[in-house]
């Protein structure tokens, strides 16, 4: 960043010293330099916002102009026929007319230019639209999630993950927090970050773009979505909603965390670890790996062990799914050992049924 502002800088001062030593039109040293100067200022303000339109706005512009200026010539070249008399009204009516014709063609062309399909010519111009549609801009709140890390090293995600320089420094800001838990939060999204970075088949850029007249986060991202043409990672559901309303393509995370949980049908059988009591009378409470919530019942007795139950229903809730199960220990087993999941979080000290006795005092 520091490097492009210097070559912009370099570049106003070679145009001031070009003028301060050339004085065009007349103009004495110091007048000639500041003119020079401002001249070098606005051709930077124009690359700047160049940058922002795409590809096919600028060919739809070039080719707009063009056509704009040869028909300014081909009309100019009636009019000096038809009024061969009056110089100074035959040349201001040329120089209108050029003006005009390139201005109009400048304008409709970048209006039109969305509409060429420039994947059909192949080549440089083909390869553009895929390059920008593989581009995925990570949110704030999916990097201090840390699963994008679990699911980057799958495999799943293509293409180029961007970065942007806001949503950095909005993730400094929360590691730095006075608050512990906002602090911690901003330090493992800091280290998730590191973590994809160090990732060989994965393609990280950090991108110094931003728009300092939008304020919010949310919507510098979709503004940014919107001029690369790419999608945005998140688990915000307030972030998925108004970039939809903005015609923005979004990967939510919740969403696919969601479609990857087990799908069970009423009547079939599955193996859960009691953790504790229901809130209905004899029920048991039981969790899988991913967090779906089995409401069993006959199951108060069974806390602490592993069993089979029959599902009886599933239930679609906003919060997500809840399973309904029904323990009958005429048909169904008991386990004493917890499934690998939870002996993992629970102690190293064998089950009481799996002691080896003491042997007897003499």
């Amino acid at each position: 960043m520091y490097d492009l502002l210097l070559i912009r800088a370099v570049f106003v001062l070679m145009l001031a010293a070009a003028a301060w030593f050339l004085q065009p039109f007349g103009l004495a040293s110091p007048l000639a330099a500041a003119a020079g100067a401002l001249l070098g200022i606005l051709i930077v303000l124009a690359e700047i916002r160049l940058k922002q339109v795409s590809l096919k706005r600028l060919i739809g512009a070039a080719a707009g102009s063009v056509l704009g200026i040869v028909g300014a010539f081909l009309i100019s070249l009636v009019i000096s026929w038809a009024l061969p008399g009056s110089r100074g009204t035959v040349s201001f009516v040329q120089l209108l007319i050029l003006l005009v014709m390139t201005y109009v063609g400048l304008i409709v062309g970048a209006s039109k230019g969305d509409m060429l399909n420039l994947s059909a010519l192949g080549g440089l111009f083909g390869g553009e639209k895929a390059q920008k549609q593989s581009f995925k801009i990570l949110d704030t709140s999916v990097i201090i999630d840390g699963r994008i890390a679990d699911i980057a090293e799958t495999g799943f995600l293509d293409g180029t993950l961007v970065v942007p320089q806001f949503v950095l420094r909005e993730l400094q800001l929360v590691a730095d927090s006075a608050d512990s838990m906002k602090r911690n939060r901003g330090r493992r999204g800091l280290d998730v970050l590191q973590r994809i970075q160090k990732m060989a088949h994965l393609n990280v850029q950090i991108l110094e773009d931003d728009y300092p007249h939008i304020r919010e986060v949310d919507l510098k991202l979709i503004e940014l979505a919107r001029a690369y043409d790419c999608k945005i990672v998140t688990n915000d559901f307030n972030l998925n909603k108004v970039a939809q309303l903005h015609g923005v393509e979004v990967l939510n995370i919740n969403e696919l965390a969601n479609a990857l949980k087990p799908i069970v049908l009423p009547g079939e059988t599955m193996r859960v670890f009691i953790l504790k009591e229901g809130k209905e009378y004899n029920q048991g409470v039981a969790y899988l790996d991913d967090g779906t919530m089995v409401v069993v019942d006959n199951a108060k007795k069974m806390i602490s062990k592993t069993i089979d139950i029959s599902v009886t229903s599933v239930l679609q809730t906003q919060a997500g799914k809840m399973i309904f199960g029904r323990f009958d220990e005429r048909m169904h087993h008991v386990y004493d050992k917890p499934p690998a999941s939870e002996r993992a979080g629970r102690s190293a000290e064998p089950a009481p049924a799996e002691r080896t006795a003491a042997p007897p005092r003499a």
